[in-house]
C-alpha cells in the first residue's frame, strides 16, 4: 500500500512540474523562461529517479510520458 501512495505522491508531482512548465510561456518573462523550465526537467529527473524504487525504469519513463501526454493534451482544449 506504501509504494502505491508513493508511486500517487509522485505521479502528482511530476504532473504539478509539467503544469507550472506550460504556464512558463503565458506567466514569466522571456529571460526567465530558460531557467525555469531547466528547473522543473531537473525536478522531474529526480522525481524518475524516486519512480524507479518502485517500478522497473522502464515503466516509471512511461509513466512520466503519459503525464506529459495529459498535460499537454488538457491545454489544446
Amino acid at each position: 500500500m506504501t509504494e502505491k501512495s508513493e508511486v500517487a505522491k509522485l505521479r502528482e508531482q511530476i504532473a504539478l512540474e509539467y503544469e507550472a512548465t506550460k504556464r512558463v510561456f503565458t506567466d514569466f518573462t522571456p529571460t526567465a523562461r530558460h531557467d525555469f523550465i531547466v528547473k522543473r526537467q531537473e525536478n522531474i529527473a529526480v522525481y524518475f529517479e524516486e519512480l524507479k524504487q518502485y517500478m522497473a525504469p522502464e515503466d516509471a519513463l512511461e509513466l512520466i510520458i503519459q503525464i506529459e501526454n495529459q498535460i499537454h493534451n488538457s491545454h489544446e482544449n
